[in-house]
């Protein structure tokens, strides 16, 4: 035959095919174009396939003739192959819907089974390093055209919406491999570089398309797929699926299923939570950056930030930040980073030095380090640093003379009222005391004024402060207005007003108020709120009462611990107080209630309990020690305050009835009784017992002070609130 007449030929029957593929026909058996060879084995990359659909380069005539040339030496092309082949040039040139007609018409229900086979002989001969008899059903090229093809209409379908669908086709490629080769590709897989590429793509699509289906569970079960089973992912790939994922869990909303038992392995750490498998998924990426196997991506250390932060492991973070090789983050964002994980652990001196290394670094100019400043001062007011945070907050505000910043102003006013509440507590001289407090009521209304009033905490500050000064109309206006801007959303307000109400001595009106607190709370913050409501029955006499509101609180306790475990403690730690110091206060509460019914015995018992959750409580000895002294026990309760005192050498109640003791004792011992009351009055200057006990012990040697010293505790035990202020 004429060579250039058979080439003639097979030209005709190439473009009948393609024909007849468009059309939806199939060609009759004697039109089938035959060969010793697939077509599928030749590797049509070097056409520009691109897996996104309207991309600019088009195929040309080119992918035609370069069809015929390998038809010369091919025996046949058969009809999903040639489809596949269409299909992709169709999506090549961006006819997204031309080129989904034309994947469809690829029978998978009859390719994934030859596939699957082909696999699996595969790998048999890839292990037994010999030809098997067993010829696979197709040749790896025809596995990666089809594979590609079926991929293809996945990404035809998300071009058009049709998410669900597109999903379960790339699950279908996925789900084929894992049941063909259970235990993961083998390595010499890699040799199949295009159908790898095919497959690390789709591993990475269909997550995407399970979200974008709306079908979170199905896109987090697809993820755990991605990242246990062996499909040789490139280390970019993996780490993108990795990083998605975390974020995923941290900001989708919905709760991650545990994962199946078979992913579960004995001895093996499993995620109980989202956070925990997002922070898990997120160290691993951070590892491959700190040994530079992939590139630095800052956004990482931010997910990691906020998933470990919300878990309450910000010193985890800590070391996490400190491990970072060098120059990966600047100095400035370092020492800031590290700053806050501290300080919201409650290391404040690690996070000042900290900040005092970076402030006092002469490269840094202090002009620009208005964050640093503020931070420095915050923790130095909160840590009773007053000189020195007050150098760092006229330093800020030398810094925004020009008042370029409001914000930072007004903060820093607040900040130097709270420093002068601070140094008013602190100081030894009236005048200077009164000084330091006229200055705070200052400082605390000038950011008020500045803030419009708009800003919680000021507000929060005025009326303590104001309180504690007695000023108690003020405290109360500045009280009203915080629960009016809150909504009364925060427990603190709600308690600060009822303390104000009871200094007034309006006990019914506060007890009213803790009602109105408890119906608008949730029940895991009512402890606070029963304990004080418990104490506003015990000084109205309804002491039964009082112990029906105490046994609510431990019920509360006991549920929210078998609720949360040690969760709860580390969401709300330094905002609220834990399950076991609350729990701990409310047996000594109960046993100073039992004591003063002389119920020695029920007293006992809840003392037993305190001891359990925490043998060495200053608070708890007190107790004890007040229920000796009801018995008649003066030197039993006396070590019991002498214990208190060298666990917590300024506990108050304990000094003051250290000192009620002694002066019982004899008059050898009032000199130390009048030095303990003396030390109490350094610590709380408010406080009426001690002023009052202070003068029955200048009673025995000078009339005119003990006469100053109970006018000065009536007058306080006129505006004292059933317990402390602060």
């Amino acid at each position: 035959m004429n060579i250039k007449y058979w080439l003639h030929k097979q030209k005709l029957k190439l473009r009948k095919m393609m024909k007849c593929i468009c059309s939806g026909e199939h060609l009759g058996k004697d039109e089938v174009i035959h060969s010793s060879e697939s077509l599928a084995t030749r590797d049509y990359s070097a056409s520009g396939y691109s897996s996104r659909a309207g991309e600019t380069e088009k195929a040309d005539t080119s992918n035609i003739e370069e069809a015929e040339s390998s038809l010369r030496e091919s025996g046949f092309l058969n009809y999903e192959e040639a489809r596949a082949l269409l299909g992709r040039l169709e999506y090549q040139k961006g006819n997204v819907e031309a080129a989904l007609r034309v994947f469809e018409g690829i029978d998978t229900a009859a390719v994934f089974p030859r596939i699957k086979i082909t696999i699996v002989r595969r790998c048999e001969i890839s292990r037994r390093h010999s030809q098997s008899e067993n010829t696979p059903p197709m040749s790896m090229h025809a596995v990666s055209l089809l594979v590609e093809a079926i991929f293809l209409k996945a990404k035809s379908l998300q071009a058009l919406g049709r998410y669900s669908e597109a999903a379960q086709s790339c699950k279908a490629i996925l789900e084929t491999f894992e049941t063909a080769i259970p235990n993961g590709l083998p390595e010499n897989f890699s040799s199949e570089y295009k159908l790898l590429e095919t497959l690390n793509k789709a591993v990475e699509l269909l997550p995407e398309l399970y979200k974008l289906s709306h079908s979170p569970q199905e896109a987090i079960s697809s993820y755990r797929r991605a990242l246990l089973y062996k499909w040789i992912l490139e280390i970019e790939t993996r780490t993108k699926i990795e990083k998605d994922f975390a974020i995923f869990l941290l900001y989708s909303g919905n709760e991650a299923a545990p994962p199946d038992l078979r992913s579960q392995i004995e001895g093996n750490f499993v995620p109980k939570n989202n956070v925990e498998e997002a922070v898990l998924l997120l160290l691993l990426v951070l590892k491959k950056i700190v040994l530079e196997r992939v590139e630095w991506d800052p956004s990482v250390l931010d997910h990691l930030a906020f998933a470990l932060s919300t878990g309450g492991e910000c010193k985890s973070l800590a070391r996490q930040i400190e491990d970072l090789p060098q120059g990966t983050v600047g100095s400035r964002e370092k020492y800031n980073s590290l700053a806050l994980c501290y300080h919201a652990e409650g290391d404040d001196l690690i996070a000042l030095n900290l900040l005092r290394n970076f402030l006092n670094n002469r490269e840094n100019n202090n002009r620009d380090c208005d964050f640093e400043l503020l931070l420095a001062s915050k923790i130095c007011t909160e840590r009773d640093y007053s000189e020195e945070g007050m150098r760092y907050i006229h330093k800020l505000l030398a810094n925004n003379e020009s008042g370029k910043c409001q914000e930072r102003v007004s903060y820093a006013n607040y900040l130097l009222g709270l420093s002068h509440s601070a140094r008013s507590r602190a100081v030894g001289s009236d005048s200077e005391r009164i000084l330091n407090q006229s200055e705070a009521l200052k400082y605390l209304e000038n950011a008020r004024r500045m803030t419009k009033g708009k800003y919680s905490r000021v507000l929060y500050s005025l009326s303590l402060e104001n309180a504690e000064q007695r000023k108690l109309e003020d405290a109360l206006y500045y009280a009203k207005e915080l629960l009016r801007l809150e909504g009364g959303s925060n427990v603190e307000g709600w308690i600060l007003l009822a303390r104000i109400l009871s200094a007034q001595k309006r006990y019914s009106d506060a007890e009213n108020i803790i009602d109105a607190a408890l119906e608008e709370s949730g029940k895991w913050e009512q402890g606070e709120l029963l304990r004080m409501k418990a104490k506003l029955q015990i000084v109205q006499g309804c002491l039964i009462d009082a112990v029906e509101t105490y046994t609510k609180i431990l019920a509360v306790v006991q549920v929210r611990r078998k609720s949360f475990g040690g969760v709860h403690e580390n969401l709300f730690k330094g905002k609220t107080k834990s399950n076991g110091n609350l729990e701990m206060e409310i047996w000594h509460d109960l046993a100073n209630v039992y004591t003063s019914l002389s119920q020695w015995r029920d007293a006992e018992i809840c003392l037993s309990k305190s001891e359990a959750i925490n043998p060495h409580s200053a608070s708890r000895l007190h107790s004890a020690g007040l229920l000796y002294a009801a018995k008649g026990f003066e030197k039993e309760a006396l070590k019991c305050y002498e214990k208190a005192l060298y666990i917590e050498p300024n506990h108050v109640p304990s000094l003051i009835s250290t000192a009620v003791v002694l002066s019982q004792l004899g008059d050898k011992s009032v000199p130390v009784a009048k030095s303990f009351l003396t030390d109490a009055l350094r610590l709380e200057r408010t406080n009426a017992v001690a002023w009052y006990n202070l003068g029955l012990v200048y009673k025995r040697e000078s009339g005119v002070e003990a006469a100053e010293c109970f006018e000065a505790a009536a007058l306080l035990q006129e505006s004292e609130p059933i317990e402390p202020f602060r």
